[in-house]
């Protein structure tokens, strides 16, 4: 399976989950099975370049995804692609898998977006 968590750099296993899903500078993408670590630049429109973050992780073939939330735009067009949304990471990457792993990361559903996100007001976690 292939996981993915938004993240703050290129620090793989270390790096910091990214607070905003859309806008973070890079996803990185661990191979459960094989243990092997990809970091994906985020090349999305909301970082100057083109489609949208649900896009590019589908492209490379995420089974699911590790994140703080996100908006319903976002989660709209992961489910569309078949990526499992799972909400409530933080910590390091590392932290976030074994979270995931041990059952204490939330499934996404459309309530458990976060209110702002939901009436479309713009935030800093």
């Amino acid at each position: 399976m292939r996981v993915c968590i938004p993240t703050e750099g290129s620090g793989g296993l270390d790096d910091r989950v990214g607070e905003h899903f859309g806008r973070v500078p890079t996803y990185t993408i661990v191979d459960t099975e094989t243990g092997a670590v990809e970091v994906l630049p985020n090349e999305s429109e909301h970082m100057g370049g083109t489609g949208l973050p649900g896009e590019l992780l589908a492209r490379a073939g995420v089974d699911a995804l590790l994140c703080a939330g996100l908006g319903p735009r976002a989660m709209a067009l992961l489910e569309e692609h078949g990526v499992r949304v799972y909400i409530g990471a933080n910590g390091s990457v590392r932290d976030a898998l074994g979270a995931w792993k041990r059952g204490e990361l939330q499934a996404a559903t459309d309530e458990d977006i976060c209110r702002e996100h939901k009436f479309g007001e713009h935030h800093h976690h």
